[in-house]
């Protein structure tokens, strides 16, 4: 199958496929006489299976990594390893997502909230010190220490 009529199946650019074959993501393919490339009908769903990857958040190289060059080249373990550390990493990602959602909302409620005649400025310190108190601000080791400084000076306060 010539380029041209791989690209319409899948969808992509024929420089997308040759820069694919040049990365080493799919096998080169021989020129024939007439200096057309000439690719096997597999290489279809080996062109699916990458972009279904890079869409799911594997870069290039972690693709490479888990490709193999034939169909029956599959390592089960390595793959299972990867899709498993990919999924760990999107989950990272989503508990930064819901915390920058927040400490947006919040940012947000505290702009709309603005007391009549209170400098922006002013404003923007309130917002900092809201935000540090609930422990939403800066890196997870300060919302530690800042809860757990609250926790004990609240059990002091209790005794």
């Amino acid at each position: 199958m010539r380029i041209g009529e791989l690209a319409k199946i899948s969808g992509l650019a024929p420089s997308r496929i040759r820069f694919y074959e040049a990365s080493g993501l799919i096998k080169s393919v021989e020129r024939k006489a007439n200096g057309y490339r000439d690719y096997a009908p597999d290489i279809q769903w080996v062109l699916e299976i990458i972009t279904g990857a890079q869409a799911a958040g594997f870069s290039l190289e972690e693709i490479r990594q888990l490709m193999p060059m034939n169909a029956s080249g599959w390592q089960h373990e390595e793959l299972l390893s990867g899709l498993k550390q990919k999924v760990e990493e999107i989950e990272v990602l989503q508990q930064r997502l819901v915390q920058n959602k927040a400490q947006l909302l919040l940012v947000i409620k505290g702009i709309e909230g603005k007391p009549e005649g209170m400098a922006c400025a002013d404003n923007a310190q309130l917002l900092l010190h809201r935000l540090r108190d609930e422990g939403v601000a800066g890196t997870s080791g300060r919302r530690d220490a800042a809860s757990s400084r609250k926790k004990t000076a609240r059990q002091a306060s209790e005794a």
